[in-house]
This record gives C-alpha cells, sequence and structure tokens, in this order.
C-alpha cells in the first residue's frame, strides 16, 4: 500500500489508522481467539459513522477485504484478516438510555457490558449474552440467546432499528418503516448486509434477579437433564438459567479440594420475586444434592459478568452449535459421554433454552429461522496453551458428531467456527433464499464476507 494512499486513508478519518511499523499495531490487530494472528494493512480505530464510510469506500475502492470488529469475539477470527483493512468500531461504545420511552442506543462498537451499566442504572435491561465483553452487534446479528431470552425474546426481537453502512458507502436507516427487508436480515442474518453502526433496543424492567450457580457431581447428570428437559418445556418464562458441564474453577464457595474437577452445574437465572425464584431453585435442589453454589439476589448485570474471567483475551477457540427439538434420552446419554471431558476450565457445554417468547415469533418474521428449536447447545472449546489445539479440538469434534445426528441440521451462528460454512443454508431454513436476496440488493459484489457468508 502506497504511503500517500494511506495518508488519504488518514486525511478522510478523524480515528486513528494503524499500519506495521506503527506502535501499537500488535495490539490493534489482536482478536479475543488467539488462533488468528493475521496482518492487515490497516486497523482504523473508527469513531464515527463517517470513519466507517470511508472504511467502507475505501476497502470497496481499492478491492481490499474488509473486516468490520466490534467485541472482537468472533470465534472465527471475522474481526480481522491478512493483507486487508480492518473498521475497528471500539471506539463507538456509548450507550444512550431513554427511560421513558424504554429504549437504549448502543453504538456499533459497545459490549453487553457496556449495555447492562448504562440500562441498569435505570432498572432496565434487553436479552444480551453470557460473557459482559460480547459485542452488542455481533451477538445481536446473529440473533441473540441469553439470559432473558424465554421471558424477552432473543436480542434481535428487541431491536428496533439499526444505522447500517452499505457496500456502497452509504448510511442509512433500517427498521419496520424504512429499509424493510434490510431491517428483516439484520436481525439474525449476521454481518452479510454493512456495518452497523449504532443499535437501538426495546428495554424492559430488570433490575436485581435472583440466582447463580449450583454444581452437581457427574453421577446425576441423567437426572438433571432429563428434569430440565421437562421442567424448562412449561417453566415460568422468568427462568433462564441452563445446565453446563464445567470444571470447577478455584472460587471460595467450591471446596478447594475440588477445584479442577468436572462436573455438572446449573447457572440460574430468574427475573421474579426472590421468594418466587428460591421455590423455584429448590425444585433444582431436590433432584440432587448440590456440592457448591452460589445463589442469591444480584443486580443482573453482575449474573452477566460472572462468568468473564473464564473467557479473557488471549485463547484458543474451537466451538460447535446445534439447535435442538427434543432433548432425548439419546441425547442426554450422548452429553454424559463426551460433557465430562471437558479439557480444561476454560472450556464449556452450555444447553441454552429457547422458548417461550423466542416461540412467539414467526420463523419468517426475522431471518432467525429456528423458532421451533426447544434448546441451543454450545460445544465450546477454550483454552491457553496452542501445543493443546490438536488434542481440544478433537474433543469437541468428537462431542459435536455424537450429537450432530440427535439434532437439527443447522446451528445458532454465533457459536459456529470457520469450517461450518456448508452449513449456512441448513442454518436460515426457508429464510436463505430471502436472505440472498436481500445481499444482491445491499451487497451484490459480497464485500461484506468476512462472516458465516450469504454469497449473493
Amino acid at each position: 500500500m502506497a504511503t500517500s494512499t494511506i495518508e488519504q486513508l488518514r486525511a478522510r478519518v478523524s480515528g486513528q489508522v494503524i499500519t506495521p511499523g506503527d506502535d501499537g499495531y500488535d495490539q490493534a490487530r489482536t482478536v479475543h481467539n488467539a488462533m488468528f494472528d493475521r496482518r492487515p494493512r490497516a486497523v482504523v480505530r473508527c469513531t464515527s459513522t463517517a470513519d466507517v464510510r470511508a472504511v467502507v469506500d475505501y476497502a470497496r475502492e481499492n478491492g481490499l477485504d474488509l473486516a468490520v470488529r466490534g467485541g472482537g469475539h468472533s470465534v472465527p477470527g471475522f474481526g480481522t484478516v491478512d493483507d486487508g483493512i480492518v473498521a475497528d468500531l471500539s471506539g463507538m461504545r456509548a450507550v444512550t438510555v431513554d427511560p421513558h420511552a424504554r429504549t437504549a442506543h448502543a453504538g456499533g462498537g459497545a459490549t453487553w457490558g457496556d449495555f447492562n451499566a448504562a440500562t441498569g442504572e435505570f432498572g432496565l435491561a434487553s436479552t444480551g449474552g453470557i460473557i459482559s465483553t460480547t459485542g452488542v452487534g455481533g451477538l445481536t446479528l446473529g440473533g441473540g440467546i441469553g439470559y432473558l431470552a424465554r421471558g424477552l425474546g432473543l436480542s434481535c426481537d428487541n431491536l428496533l432499528s439499526a444505522e447500517v453502512v452499505t457496500a456502497d458507502g452509504r448510511a442509512v436507516v433500517a427498521s419496520e418503516k424504512e429499509h424493510e427487508d434490510l431491517f428483516w436480515a439484520l436481525r439474525g442474518g449476521g454481518g452479510n448486509f454493512g456495518a452497523v453502526t449504532s443499535f437501538e433496543f426495546a428495554l424492559s424492567p430488570v433490575d436485581e434477579i435472583y440466582g447463580g450457580p449450583i454444581f452437581f457431581e457427574l453421577a446425576h447428570v441423567r437426572d438433571l437433564l432429563a428434569f430440565f428437559r421437562d421442567f424448562i418445556a412449561d417453566a415460568p418464562e422468568q427462568y433462564g438459567g441452563f445446565p453446563a458441564f464445567q470444571i470447577a474453577p478455584p472460587l471460595p464457595f467450591i471446596p478447594a479440594d475440588r477445584h479442577g474437577e468436572p462436573f455438572i452445574a446449573m447457572v440460574n437465572c430468574w427475573t421474579g420475586s426472590t421468594a418466587d425464584g428460591q421455590r423455584i431453585i429448590d425444585r433444582i435442589r431436590a433432584v440432587a444434592p448440590p456440592v457448591a453454589e452460589m445463589i442469591g439476589p444480584m443486580p443482573y448485570a453482575a449474573l452477566n459478568t460472572a462468568f468473564d474471567g473464564l473467557v479473557p483475551a488471549g485463547l484458543q477457540h474451537y466451538w460447535k452449535a446445534s439447535f435442538v427439538k427434543e432433548l432425548t434420552d439419546d441425547a442426554i446419554e450422548a452429553h454424559l459421554t463426551h460433557g465430562p471431558k471437558v479439557p480444561v476450565v476454560n472450556s464449556t457445554v452450555h444447553i441454552y433454552p429457547i422458548n417461550g417468547a423466542c416461540h412467539r415469533v414467526a420463523p419468517d418474521a426475522t431471518a432467525f429461522a429456528y423458532r421451533d428449536a426447544n434448546f441451543a447447545v454450545v460445544i465450546a472449546g477454550m483454552w491457553p496453551d496452542p501445543a493443546e489445539n490438536e488434542a481440544n479440538t478433537a474433543w469437541v469434534r468428537d462431542y459435536y458428531a455424537a450429537t450432530a445426528p440427535l439434532s437439527e441440521e443447522g446451528g445458532y451462528i454465533n457459536f459456529m467456527a470457520g469450517d461450518d460454512q456448508e452449513r449456512i443454508r441448513a442454518n436460515y431454513r426457508g429464510n436463505f433464499d430471502r436472505l440472498v436476496e436481500v445481499k444482491r440488493a445491499y451487497d451484490p459484489d459480497n464485500l461484506f464476507h468476512l462472516n458465516q457468508n450469504i454469497r449473493p
């Protein structure tokens, strides 16, 4: 890239343009998944929609690959690229709340920690994820599964509008009233259609929740998963917990002699009264005796940060995902075989419930098609040592191979690895052809292709 061209780009943006040889380049090119050590020609730390438009124009005009980075948590490392340009939105993290209208605007680089801190000041929330450092943008564009989904719907179901920079460099607002086709596609279609610089969400009253994790012996996996399958089918929608396979971290509430051992855990979130929450969680305790627990009232934002320490930047990541209509006895046996083999404390398996409010949205109302699935399973391989890549990736693949025949063909795109591209049509079912039409309308040359890509 010629120096004059770089200087032209610098002149077009107010944010910092970082190139090889500049101070901070190695930090600027880094994403959460350390498997991806890519070297872009430039990283632009955008501070405004105008900056994003300039970067999109620059990538298009120069025939460069374009990566759009929000929180940087993409498992396939889509937030960086070799020999291309990165539009880094991390400087666009402002969240503003209108407590009377119960809405919030979040910049394209905001994290759920940013969002929850702002909305929590008013006792309000919208469905976010499980890790607070996750980007609002990536999670929402892929659908958005989290603790509040059974009661409030997916993150994308709470999206009211989005400002989008399209492949031709325009900034448009997509909502139910304008660019309706784009708005439909953004809600589950991923980053295929443009760079979203601002999100507007509907908020709901959520302040203090009752919950936390309970650890149980692996001997009770069958009983707990069978209980959860039956319980969650008609549980009150204020309950948003899930079972997980988890090695016990060195936390004070876990007996010291059990640190480092694998358990089956129930992670609980109840948004109703404390008394009702106690009764609900007592039903779980009745299934098996807890080994350790940390249950009580806490701000919703506190629960959303509870696992942050297990997922620092710089781990190796390889994940697989499936949608499940029924957690059959055979599926439970597959989980029993592979879940206890979770290799390190960072790795985990979560079985998220996605019924309740998620089912009250028609499968063709948004791009997110699996409105009849009851569970979203993620096998999240995360570990610090690159020397363990082969063994830990094999654990994920073996686990997925055992559960895939008992699951739906498609899965949740936010939990997929880079080698899942062949599942794209299955992920969107009957919505796929319409998504291709929207892609052709807004990005006919596939400038936005560093994603789980819908080709025009």
